[in-house]
């Protein structure tokens, strides 16, 4: 990963494009870690006392940290031969003076199913606050994961199920708690 850069505090509005840059650079990272499987990168991108919700519309998981964290995606994906996380769309509010963000991420899950070779998908938004730490670098501060939809069961007259798109203010998360 390239060295985040540390000589525009001067300049907020050059601050901001870096800090932009390394934001989606995080994301990104953080969609390769889960596709690749490699739990163990986590701890280079997620603060150990960061709170995590999952939230898949009936059931509601708790975590903190990385290590947690990792351990529950791997469980949960173990049960498809392909897992491909896709980032579809990131929007910002960047705080570059006090080094903190606020991010809604929309992705898409592309799966097969170990069970049955059925392919599936799944549709969630991402709520992340963000901090720079002393070393510069941007970490996973607080996570609030959603689905909004996906693959119907077979039995199913549609393609998706679908429910609410959940919306937090970035301005919510950036002020933080």
């Amino acid at each position: 990963m390239t060295p985040p850069s540390q000589d525009t505090r001067t300049d907020p509005g050059l601050a901001e494009a870096v800090a932009y840059v390394e934001l989606q650079r995080l994301e990104s990272r953080y969609a390769d870690v889960v596709t690749r499987r490699a739990w163990g990168e986590l701890a280079d991108i997620v603060r150990d006392d960061c709170p995590i919700v999952v939230d898949v519309r009936h059931t509601k998981f708790e975590f903190t940290g990385p290590t947690e964290y990792g351990a529950f995606i791997d469980r949960a994906i173990q049960r498809f031969s392909l897992f491909e996380f896709v980032l579809l769309n990131m929007v910002f509010r960047i705080d570059a003076r006090r080094g903190v963000a606020a991010a809604r991420v929309y992705m898409q899950e592309i799966r097969q199913n170990v069970s049955d070779g059925r392919r599936t998908d799944a549709y969630g938004v991402y709520h992340d606050r963000l901090q720079q730490g002393s070393d510069g670098r941007w970490r996973f501060a607080r996570r609030h994961y959603r689905s909004f939809a996906r693959t119907a069961e077979p039995r199913v007259d549609t393609d998706y199920d679908v429910f609410d798109l959940p919306v937090i203010p970035l301005e919510k998360i950036l002020e933080g708690d």
